[in-house]
């Protein structure tokens, strides 16, 4: 037993010894960043936002490289777009959108619905459209406090592919396991960003223990995202309408394929890596097999 307990102290102590290790090197970092021509504060949230999406190996790469052009341009542009939007139906349309969906919504060109499904554009444009002012405020704190983060470290282009892959996956998957069922909002794209960022914290496993307050409050927000979704589905009051969920999980599963393949390849090249051709292959297939149900399997034809 005492010397399990020597073990234990002597690993403590390592551990300790190592963060104030690391302390010490970020404040000799950062009086470096203040002699040299950057500005410290960029540096300083450079070193946390690495912290939080890349592991270790990684993170020397990206502070050498770091810089914010581009801006993180596509997750704000997204989202202001879902929030003008929201604004227009709420205020410039005679309806009670602020609390929770009302009908005079349904007939947004941009809803998903399944009468109107010849109508393409519907399978993307249905992000833009939400479900009241608790839908849209939990869809852009989390876009917003993950996809940001991630943006900077991945940039635009790959973060819009996973974003767009859950938006076009829960569109389609709801057409398949909810198919007489609308729907609304950008739950698939924040899904998919969230799945590929968490599968790469399982499988990597490096994620310092530093962040695991930040996971927190993050599933809270998932925890109350999802429990409105089902709340929309299941318990939707008489004189409302019912909205699918499907998009959440699809999203998810878009996000662990796709996404975990684009945020694990930060230092590499993306189209030479052939897990991201393999989960492009399947995401295609399930895409193809979608398409072939709704045009000659849907109960909604």
């Amino acid at each position: 037993m005492a010397a399990a307990h020597d073990l234990e102290m002597e690993s403590v102590n390592l551990n300790m010894g190592r963060e104030m290790k690391e302390e010490l090197e970020e404040e000799e970092k950062t009086r470096e960043d203040s002699r040299g021509k950057g500005p410290a504060k960029n540096k300083k949230v450079h070193r946390v936002v690495s912290k939080w999406m890349l592991p270790e190996k990684s993170r020397i790469t990206y502070l050498e490289r770091a810089n914010c052009f581009p801006p993180p341009v596509f997750i704000i542009s997204i989202s202001l777009a879902e929030l003008a939007v929201f604004i227009y139906y709420a205020v410039w349309k005679p309806q009670n959108q602020w609390i929770t969906l009302d009908t005079g919504i349904l007939e947004s060109p941009f809803i998903y619905c399944p009468e109107k499904r010849e109508e393409a554009w519907r399978f993307i444009s249905y992000m833009l459209v939400h479900a009241g002012v608790q839908h849209i405020l939990g869809n852009l704190a989390m876009q917003l406090v993950l996809g940001i983060p991630l943006e900077m470290v991945h940039k635009g282009l790959r973060v819009g592919l996973v974003y767009l892959a859950g938006v076009i996956a829960g569109s389609l998957a709801s057409s398949i396991f909810d198919p007489l069922k609308s729907l609304v909002g950008a739950s698939g794209g924040v899904y998919a960003l969230m799945g590929g960022y968490f599968m790469n914290v399982l499988v990597v496993r490096t994620l310092e223990m530093k962040s695991w307050g930040f996971i927190r409050v993050f599933f809270l927000l998932v925890a109350s995202d999802m429990g409105f979704a089902l709340y929309r589905r299941f318990f939707v009051p008489a004189n409302g309408s019912p909205v699918s969920f499907a998009a959440h999980i699809a999203g998810g599963f878009a996000g662990m394929s796709i996404g975990y393949t684009v945020f694990s390849c930060f230092d590499k090249a993306l189209l030479k890596d052939p897990r991201f051709w393999t989960a492009i292959a399947a995401y295609l297939a399930c895409v193809l097999f979608a398409v072939f149900f709704n045009i000659f399997l849907s109960p909604a034809n």
